[in-house]
């Protein structure tokens, strides 16, 4: 049976996020000569250009025949962006935004700012920064325009820099953001932490940092790997009367899954209000 052929992909935007995607992709099967990216700065295009071996471009313009728009460009110009599309794009590509924090009603209306009224297909994404090194974990949402093969193309690009998990309302991009989006930095803020501790009791800087970090390698491995939960693998290295029970005393002491919770809350919170503000007129 013949492979039905690969749709072509456009990038606009290429920042850290849109090479690490069609890093992911050349590694996974696609063809550069599918791949077209639009960059106003010349110094990115070449760069693209060079890695990849894929097609580049200053103007939108240039992704005119493509079936797939990945809209890989900060929030703040994401409606810019978007009408100049929806001036010069007379065919319907499936769109794919991975700018945090704007609807796809927004993307939607602002494609159509001038024409009739109507429904673009659209899927929103919410990667994270391990997808760098093909690790991340990406929320999508596709809106009712999406056909089962778009959505499928849709979960094979993402698939290509790690963990693809799709979510049935729109909102719960909000919890994806403050869970997966910005939880790289929670574990950073975590090994930093346990760094200064660890210098603090009297090791060095390097030797504390290089204990910290194998250990954060070591513990996510060990869950990834295991068919056990966070809390029982937690349970299982917690003796009773032991070190860690102590350490781990102290934080519940200190109402640990609160400070998670309220801290996640937080963020979750201001998924949706950057989405009222990116989203009016």
């Amino acid at each position: 049976m013949c492979e039905p052929p690969m749709p072509t992909i456009g990038f606009i935007g290429g920042g850290n996020m849109a090479g690490s995607l069609i890093g992911g992709l050349i590694n996974a099967g696609y063809l550069a000569a599918d791949i077209i990216v639009t960059e106003p700065d010349a110094k990115k295009r070449k760069t693209l250009s060079t890695e990849f071996n894929v097609g580049t471009g200053a103007d939108v313009n240039v992704l005119e025949n493509c079936e797939i728009i990945i809209l890989a460009v900060k929030p703040q110009v994401l409606k810019t962006v978007c009408q100049q599309l929806g001036s010069s794009h007379t065919k319907h590509p499936l769109f794919i935004s991975i700018a945090a924090g704007v609807r796809s009603t927004d993307i939607n209306r602002w494609l159509n700012q001038d024409k009739p009224a109507g429904q673009r297909a659209i899927v929103r994404c919410m990667p994270n920064t391990p997808a760098l090194l093909q690790c991340g974990a990406s929320g999508l949402f596709a809106n009712e325009s999406v056909t089962d093969e778009q959505k499928q193309q849709a979960e094979n690009i993402l698939k290509a820099v790690g963990l693809v998990i799709w979510v049935d309302k729109e909102e719960l991009l909000n919890a994806v953001t403050a869970v997966s989006g910005s939880g790289p930095a929670y574990f950073f803020l975590l090994m930093e932490a346990m760094q200064q501790a660890g210098e603090k009791l009297g090791l060095t800087t390097e030797v504390a940092q290089q204990l910290v970090l194998q250990t954060a390698l070591g513990a996510a491995r060990m869950a990834t790997e295991s068919d056990l939960s966070p809390a029982d693998l937690r349970k299982n290295v917690t003796s009773k009367g032991g070190t860690t029970e102590q350490a781990i005393l102290n934080f519940q002491s200190a109402n640990f899954q609160q400070i998670v919770f309220e801290a996640l809350q937080a963020a979750n919170d201001r998924s949706i209000s950057l989405a009222d503000e990116l989203g009016s007129e």
